[in-house]
């Protein structure tokens, strides 16, 4: 199938307008890969330290002739998804073992819950946990003792940061090891209807914390499509994971020979080998907008949107918000998984999965074709899946049709023509509002504005009953130079409960919402921020803002309310506790959320 026009034009653009950056980092990465494998240019004595602990395995190390994994793991047990993590690094030394090669555990990077931190002060070192990870696996990998390397990861910032540091080692192989969604609890649909009626007073706590606990019920990622699910499909689409790896439930024979498959691919593709295969070369301009492609057709986490330009970004790639918004258009809603729909990724999964929407996709001319992907060149082995066939992994053609249409539908026959994100500008700034799970009706609100600068005095205002008529919803200073740009995820049951009762509802913001943003309309990481005296900042009660989602506008329609001073509020209170402390230099330093809002790239 002939690659749509939009598609191939919008690619051509972004190489167009990273041809300078994008060209001095392929030089740098060429260079280092020039240097041949490193452990050869390592002294007696810094090899000396890096195999002490190996046991019979120095001799192999020393001499240098076959390939070493780095393994950098986010490994915790308090994550459900990073904790059967806990045996990967067993596994990938076996294999290596097994095929004369060697592994070594070169590092650990933190990896946070945004389920815990949700409404809490944690959240505020949520996004620049991202950039901690990629510093803290630049960190591990620079003993520069490896020949290609595997990352454990599996959630919100833990991926964009480790593709960030394997861009950044781009010279070395890279791949992704997922860890697999857990098993199927209490439909979300009715987790999410017990949030509801917790914040309407109609149930306690503890009927709360029943539903809570029946909904994240064991180890794997949170079943419903957020950010960390939407990572998994990023990873698969742009050719980081093996075909069919993602969504595989941990803990299960399948799991653990991907697992194994992973780290004996990740050997045949060194520099030592002739299928050299180097991370850099994977993170092209075509990955990419195939990466933001899957995202549209999957109806995917709005935090990508921050973290796709970060990550390019570290490869010598610059994406803008015109790249999603083009491809928006161009793009089917091929999938509804809560919250765009009542399916999790289980039920996603076995419907025909990322295989049967990336064939569909393909055929549609809506993928590039030819990219380089750990498992091979070419993307159309992505429509394969994993089998384990009389104990032995194989990969066998997927479905090839959808086994349940109500989840995962043909791209000439979709939930909708177009993706599930907009680009939105206007006099209030640029930024994005997820329409997939919103109602047509409810896609242009205009309404007077209510300002708030926290979402708690948001939900103090529901509590007392003020809000009674049409209303946009304005939290400013939220953004990443502000307080770093936490989610307000905890608003969703509140104004979803203003919207039930037939209020016509918004959200607009210079923060960011949950992955798993629902279904009021929300213009989220308006660019510039408040905190840098943008338009936001100069709002009152009572200006007439309108969202307009259908033609991508977000403007304040009140005469002169942009032409008043900006507000300047007091956000010391933001500063310190939970650590908010060492990271001042992040929020001064912080770029602006339509380049990924990274104080370091």
């Amino acid at each position: 199938m002939a690659l749509n026009p939009v598609l191939a034009a919008v690619t051509e653009a972004i190489a167009a307008r990273s041809r300078p950056t994008r060209a001095a980092y392929l030089d740098r990465i060429a260079r280092a890969a020039e240097q041949g494998p490193a452990r050869a240019h390592l002294t007696c004595g810094n090899q000396a330290h890096a195999y002490a602990a190996m046991g019979a395995a120095k001799d192999r190390l020393a001499e240098g002739r076959a390939p070493n994994l780095g393994i950098v793991t986010a490994y915790n047990d308090m994550l459900s998804a990073h904790q059967p993590l806990e045996s990967f690094p067993d596994l990938i030394r076996a294999a290596a073992a097994e095929a004369g090669a060697t592994a070594q555990v070169a590092g650990g990077v933190p990896a946070m819950c945004d389920g815990v931190t949700q409404g809490q002060p944690g959240m505020e070192l949520s996004l620049f946990s991202r950039d901690v990870i990629a510093l803290s696996a630049a960190v591990a990998l620079s003993h520069d003792c490896f020949d290609a390397a595997v990352f454990l990861g599996v959630c919100d910032k833990i991926v964009p940061g480790l593709v960030i540091a394997a861009a950044s080692f781009g010279h070395i192989p890279a791949v992704f090891l997922p860890a697999g969604p857990m098993t199927s609890g209490l439909p979300n649909d009715e987790k999410a209807k017990v949030r509801q009626r917790f914040a309407t007073g109609e149930i306690g706590r503890e009927e709360l914390m029943a539903a809570e606990m029946a909904s994240y019920h064991g180890p794997g990622t949170c079943t419903f499509y957020g950010t960390a699910n939407s990572n998994q499909m990023l990873m698969e689409v742009m050719g980081l994971h093996l075909p069919g790896a993602s969504f595989v439930n941990p803990n299960t024979p399948l799991r653990d020979a991907l697992t194994v498959a992973g780290a004996k691919r990740a050997l045949e593709i060194t520099a030592l080998g002739n299928a050299y295969t180097p991370a850099g070369h994977v993170l092209d301009e075509r990955a990419f907008a195939n990466g933001i492609v899957g995202l549209m057709a999957t109806g995917g986490s709005t935090n990508l949107v921050l973290h796709l330009p970060a990550m390019a970004r570290a490869a010598g790639i610059v994406l803008d918000l015109d790249d999603f918004a083009r491809l928006s258009e161009v793009t089917p809603l091929m999938a509804r998984v809560y919250p765009n729909g009542l399916a999790d990724v289980n039920h996603f999964h076995a419907a025909g999965g990322l295989g049967y929407l990336i064939g569909e996709l393909l055929e549609a001319g809506l993928l590039h074709p030819d990219t380089l992907t750990v498992a091979g060149p070419g993307l159309d082995r992505y429509t394969q899946e994993p089998r384990l066939i009389d104990g032995a992994l194989h990969w066998v053609a997927g479905a090839g049709i959808s086994l349940n249409n109500a989840i995962l539908r043909p791209a000439a026959d979709p939930f909708q023509p177009s993706g599930g994100l907009k680009a939105l500008s206007g006099n209030l700034g640029r930024g994005i509002v997820k329409t997939s799970a919103v109602a047509p009706e409810r896609h242009i609100v205009e309404a007077p504005a209510r300002i708030f600068e926290s979402q708690e005095d948001v939900k103090a205002a529901f509590k007392r009953g003020e809000f009674t008529q049409d209303t946009v919803v304005v939290v400013r200073f939220q953004g990443p130079r502000a307080n770093g740009m936490p989610e307000l995820h905890s608003l969703t049951p509140t104004l979803a409960v203003l919207q039930d009762r037939g209020l016509k509802v918004a959200l607009v913001t210079d923060g960011r919402m949950s992955g798993a943003s629902g279904k009021v309309p929300a213009a989220i990481h308006l660019t510039p921020e408040a905190a840098g005296g943008g338009p936001l900042a100069r709002l009152r009660d009572g200006d007439v803002i309108r969202l307009d989602a259908v033609a991508g506008t977000l403007d304040v329609t009140t005469q002169g309310a942009l032409d008043r001073p900006p507000a300047t509020p007091d956000l010391s209170a933001n500063a310190t506790g939970m650590g908010r402390e060492l990271f001042a230099a992040f929020r001064a330093h912080a770029g602006p959320a339509t380049e990924g809002a990274s104080p370091i790239l």
